[in-house]
């Protein structure tokens, strides 16, 4: 799974683009860029959060991801800590969702319940983003 979280302003941390794959592989992080590219508002320069996959590291990768503004904070080895925001949002959908999940029949049911996912924790969760 690529996610990609985007920090608009203090508070936001919007999920901006994600993609679902059964492994890790180029269509599945350059998928995830396109969604990203298509998505971003112009002028803002997204944060993309991740962990220290080789597939973050690749030049085309980083190029990509280059090309788009977007600044990477690749947390370091053995400290999740820099990885908080990604941490904190799958804990969240863990929390949250872990009995859907765990009823999850195929990779396309887990799609649907995940973008389902996205959907609220974008819009409808109580949040100060939200405002609710």
């Amino acid at each position: 799974m690529d996610l990609y979280v985007n920090h608009l302003g203090p508070g936001s941390k919007e999920v901006l683009a994600a993609s679902i794959s059964q492994s890790p592989n180029k269509l599945l992080i350059m998928d995830t860029l396109k969604q990203l590219e298509d998505k971003l508002p112009e002028g803002v320069n997204p944060i993309i959060h991740s962990d220290q996959g080789w597939y973050y590291q690749l030049d085309y990768y980083r190029e990509k991801s280059d090309s788009l503004g977007s600044i990477q904070s690749m947390s370091r080895k053995g400290n999740c800590l820099d990885n908080a925001p990604m941490e904190s949002f799958f804990h969240l959908l863990k929390i949250e969702s872990l009995p859907e999940i765990k009823s999850c029949k195929d990779i396309a049911e887990f799609t649907w319940l995940f973008r389902k996912y996205i959907n609220w924790y974008n819009n409808d969760q109580i949040s100060n983003k939200t405002k609710i």
